[in-house]
């Protein structure tokens, strides 16, 4: 991807200028060789290759690369709820592999079954019951397809810019010109409608929704007639954070026309938003829900999707049938993982640190004239960098220029749509740490703001 290409993505531009005076400054010649190497071998893609730095180990809330800087995450790809290597779940994954390293296809095992039953006693209503994957693009997968054997219908509605995963049923009701194009046909039936999202409202709501876009969603549904479900993000991960009445009215509107709703929460999920799940925000229990990433501790990968029990109705259909479904070792890392959650009270803190943190951030806001928004839910949190303060002038530029200087001071995160400083730390987040992060971020503001000396 060129320097000037395509901004609002939802990663990084790490071919911009900012990126190669970070790789002349920051990696050494050892680091250097290790990347050319990992170039060599792995086929490109825009928004990983080429790859940022090497690492060589992660613990808690802190990445460490081979040339032992560490870096405290407020990225971590969201699968960092638990902090890496957390002793609880590094245990529950070497005592599995002493006992059950894999479970064939056809049998079932304890501790997948404990796992399920934790996630359903944690999941509202009568979402009872679980399919788990080894991914969680694997199990918006599943999602759908279920969605389609129970109403008999094909065609889904989603949000222009969402995310989903990778893979093609995956980008067909995804929205990211950067997964999209020149991939040919996708699925057919994808429809789309605007996020709800104040920047660029194609329904010019102002500063206040009016909820036109709920609104749009259904003149969908009642339009087409057949649309088997709504598929959308509860909070966009950028963030972007709907207002309290969206997802009810989308709720009543799926129920008036047949439709199923299926909420991804495979970043947000897990106690990030300050509630397990994004949706108990919303008042609303939706018909599927996806799980993924911290769900295996940030160590293994596993996904879920939990259904009601109303749709377990599809017995003669192979849904899933991936070989690692019910994978033990996954299992006991995502079994681990709830514990150390609920023991950790890991869901109130984030609701508690995501309070402390928006308030600081908002007094980085009145410092700062490049802030023009900050915004969060939890530890799901936001700042938008805008000339003048005005969205139509995102500042691009100078947030990446801000994201590397960051780095340098020894903090990581990403960047959204080119000028949102993107910030997920994990939920086992100190108040020391916190205060590190927000003194990096006043300081690489200040340094960008006013032009000064990087410091090394």
């Amino acid at each position: 991807m060129s320097a000037n290409s395509n901004w609002s993505t939802e990663g990084d531009v790490n071919t911009a200028a900012a990126r190669q005076d970070w790789t002349r400054r920051q990696i050494s010649p050892q680091t250097a060789a290790l990347l050319r190497a990992d170039s060599e071998c792995f086929l490109h893609q825009s928004l990983s290759s080429p790859c940022l730095n090497a690492l060589a180990g992660a613990e808690g809330s802190w990445l460490i690369d081979v040339e032992g800087r560490r870096y405290l995450d407020f990225h971590g790809n969201n699968v960092h709820q638990v902090g890496f290597g957390h002793p609880r779940v590094i245990a529950a994954v070497k005592a599995q592999l002493d006992s059950l390293p894999f479970s064939p296809r056809r049998y079932t095992n304890d501790v997948a079954v404990r796992l399920a039953q934790e996630l359903t006693a944690l999941a509202p209503g009568d979402l009872n019951r679980v399919l788990f994957a080894p991914a969680g693009t694997i199990a918006v997968s599943m999602a759908l397809k279920i969605a389609r054997l129970v109403t008999g219908r094909f065609k889904t509605v989603s949000l222009w810019d969402a995310f989903h995963g990778a893979t093609l049923d995956a980008i067909s009701v995804g929205g990211e010109t950067q997964f999209r194009q020149g991939v040919g046909p996708l699925l057919p039936g994808a429809e789309h409608a605007p996020p709800c999202e104040h920047r660029g409202c194609p329904f010019r709501c102002g500063t206040s929704c009016s909820l036109a876009c709920a609104d749009y969603i259904e003149y969908i549904l009642e339009r087409e007639g057949d649309v088997a479900a709504v598929i959308g993000e509860t909070i966009r991960c950028t963030p972007a954070i709907p207002p309290a009445d969206y997802w009810k009215r989308i709720r009543a509107a799926c129920d008036r026309h047949g439709a199923l709703l299926i909420l991804d929460e495979i970043p947000i999920g897990l106690g990030r938003s300050g509630k397990f799940f994004a949706f108990e925000h919303y008042g609303v229990v939706p018909d599927l829900v996806v799980l993924g990433k911290g769900l295996g501790g940030g160590v293994m990968p596993l996904a879920a999707v939990i259904a009601r029990e109303g749709l377990n109705v599809v017995g003669s259909s192979s849904i899933g049938h991936f070989t690692h479904e019910k994978s033990p070792v996954a299992c006991a890392a995502g079994l681990a993982t709830l514990e150390v959650i609920r023991d950790e009270r890991l869901v109130e803190r984030a609701a508690q640190l995501g309070e402390t943190a928006l308030l600081g951030l908002r007094e980085l806001q009145r410092k700062h004239p490049l802030i023009g928004d900050v915004r969060g839910r939890g530890l799901l949190l936001g700042v938008e960098l805008l000339h003048g303060g005005d969205p139509s002038q995102p500042a691009r530029e100078e947030a990446n220029r801000v994201m590397y200087a960051a780095l340098r001071r020894g903090l990581n995160f990403k960047l959204t749509r080119g000028n949102m400083l993107t910030l997920t730390p994990p939920l086992v987040l100190t108040d020391a740490e916190l205060a590190f992060a927000l003194n990096v971020l006043d300081e690489s503001l200040t340094e960008v703001e006013t032009g000064g000396a990087e410091v090394a």
